[in-house]
């Protein structure tokens, strides 16, 4: 039984920005005897960023929507996420990350619903942003990327490590270029806070994310902003069983989300939307990877395709299992303590040999 609202974050951000990042730094602050839930949603269809937060915190309870955006579904996928994810961890917090492709917007009205009042505390919205894309139009430009912006409490910038070397290049504009670009988007009103993963997250930040939502998401004229109600006439339990059940809401292993391995044991996924194409592999738990030849793949494919955008990893090698997080030049290797198998995805702006990949990949295996 829920005796008080459940205080309620959505952390947002474009794809590579540091979401996850964030969140397990925020994961290390939870206090001693409280349970935190994190709700994330992947573009791709295998379902890695739990993996990668690697909680072993018996207080932490981290579960995934993968294969698409749980915020576009009409809301249906979005309550029966929350709702499960509520009754299985009774949380004291929770976490909502959505797909850098995604509509936070979405997300935020489901959870206003009267129905929720009473339930969810819905605080900050806090929105990342690496500045040095907005020299970049493919995500300037893009309507999820502005969204996001929009619907934001708080704007983050994150990797701001890097800065320094970039903006001597640039003549030390950077700054100056975000301010202009939010006063674009009249967003100069918003609170801009700085934060990279390398440093331990400040108080104003963590202050910022007590603080309730007290913004409503600007109408957008876009595409990304129409929103349509499932008639009276759908079924939610229908849609919960075709829709969220063949997906796998509580994406935890190969089975769960009915992945069916073939003969050498792997599976494939696709997703597409957006304007872009996702692809991704899992392979049985007894396969193992050179290490080695698993970075030189990815140092491969990072190099010769300017259309990719994302390429995240959580794999089995004969080192150990590796947490692998590549966005536009910037990769992170982690060590982690547990994986039930082999997971490798990649996000592109145009379709890729897919075929030609996987061979490379295969080409990782210790044989």
């Amino acid at each position: 039984m829920i005796v008080k609202a459940i205080p309620t974050n959505i952390i947002t951000g474009f794809l590579g920005v540091g979401k996850t990042s964030l969140i397990k730094q925020l994961l290390k602050t939870k206090p001693e005897g409280e349970t935190w839930a994190v709700l994330v949603n992947e573009f791709g269809e295998v379902g890695i960023d739990a993996g990668l937060m690697d909680a072993s915190d018996s207080g932490v309870q981290i579960r995934e929507v993968a294969g698409g955006c749980m915020c576009c579904a009409a809301g249906v996928p979005t309550q029966v996420a929350i709702n499960q994810l509520i009754a299985r961890a009774k949380p004291d917090r929770l976490l909502i990350e959505p797909t850098g492709l995604g509509h936070p917007n979405e997300i935020i009205k489901v959870l206003s619903a009267p129905h929720y009042h009473n339930v969810i505390s819905l605080r900050s919205t806090l929105c990342l942003i690496d500045a040095r894309k907005l020299r970049d139009e493919r995500y300037r430009g893009h309507d999820n990327f502005i969204q996001q912006l929009q619907v934001a409490d708080v704007i983050v910038t994150t990797k701001t490590d890097l800065y320094p070397e970039f903006e001597a290049a640039q003549g030390g504009q950077l700054a100056d270029e975000l301010i202009e670009y939010l006063n674009e988007l009249q967003l100069s009103h918003t609170l801009v806070l700085e934060h990279s993963a390398s440093q331990e997250l400040s108080a104003s930040l963590l202050e910022s994310l007590r603080q309730p939502r007290r913004q409503f998401a600007k109408t957008s004229s876009s595409k990304s902003a129409a929103f349509k109600p499932i008639s009276s006439s759908s079924s939610l339990l229908r849609l919960t069983a075709d829709t969220i059940g063949q997906q796998g809401i509580f994406a935890g292993d190969a089975s769960r989300q009915g992945f069916r391995f073939d003969a050498r044991g792997i599976v494939r996924k696709h997703n597409q939307g957006e304007g872009c194409f996702s692809c991704g592999w899992v392979f049985e738990p007894m396969q193992e990877f050179d290490f080695d030849k698993l970075l030189q793949f990815i140092a491969m494919q990072t190099q010769a395709n300017s259309m990719l955008l994302r390429l995240k990893a959580v794999m089995i090698t004969s080192d150990g299992i590796a947490g692998i997080n590549w966005s536009d030049g910037d990769m992170a290797v982690t060590e982690l303590d547990d994986s039930l198998d082999s997971r490798l995805e990649m996000i592109a702006t145009q379709e890729m040999n897919w075929d030609e990949v996987e061979q490379a990949l295969i080409g990782c295996l210790v044989v």
